[in-house]
């Protein structure tokens, strides 16, 4: 998979993968009409974008989940769960 070289701030990155993946890679990049190479680099991009979304939940849950439990209490009071 390589990008091109007339978009600043890309970078080339170099996969081999078997026959079997790349058929799989093309049949996929096919159903969303676009290039292999580019359905790959978005597959890439967007497993990147939801690590690094995890990642700061994860922050997140851990810097303000113990003011959450002490303002709103640690599990809903009776009544407030949902059916």
């Amino acid at each position: 998979m390589s990008t091109s070289a007339s978009h600043p701030g890309r970078r080339e990155l170099r996969v081999t993968v078997t026959a079997e993946v790349y058929e799989q890679l093309q049949a996929l990049a096919a159903d969303k009409a676009v290039p292999a190479e580019e359905y790959a680099a978005r597959m890439l991009t967007d497993d990147i974008t939801r690590s690094r979304f995890l990642a700061g939940a994860e922050e997140f849950v851990a810097e303000h989940a113990l003011g959450f439990a002490e303002r709103f209490g640690p599990r809903p009071a009776a009544g407030d769960q949902a059916a």
